[in-house]
């Protein structure tokens, strides 16, 4: 059973930075992919980061790129989400997923089985 613990949400102000973290238990294929989605007051869940856990390969919301960057620690199976230049757009409730073979559907949330909990993003200006 795949299990996924969200971690570092927290208040910042605009060009801020936060790193979250997702510790991803009973994940054992290389088929695997730990994504980040988000969902804003009055919006749809989007997703924002996703990483294969074989391959290492990521993609990125046109939204976040050059700001955001995930990463994984394949052995203790966690990846991590490293955000700078925050904006107040970003705000958010931010949900880690994990699913098989994403490189089908980057963001599709059909192709993510599994969520977390969620963790609050808040930026101020």
């Amino acid at each position: 059973q795949v299990q996924l613990v969200e971690s570092g949400g927290g208040s910042v102000q605009t060009g801020g930075s936060l790193r979250l973290s997702c510790a991803a238990s009973g994940v054992t294929s290389n088929d695997f992919c730990i994504a980040w989605f988000r969902q804003g007051p009055g919006k749809e869940r989007e997703g924002v980061a996703t990483i294969v856990r074989g391959s290492g390969g990521t993609r990125y919301a046109d939204s976040v790129k050059g700001r955001f960057t995930i990463s994984q620690d394949y052995v203790k199976k966690t990846a991590f989400l490293q955000m700078d230049s925050l904006k107040p757009e970003d705000t958010a409730m931010y949900y880690c997923a994990a699913g098989e073979r994403c490189y089908m559907g980057w963001f599709q949330l059909s192709r993510y089985n599994y969520w977390g909990q969620g963790t609050q993003v808040t930026v101020s200006s």
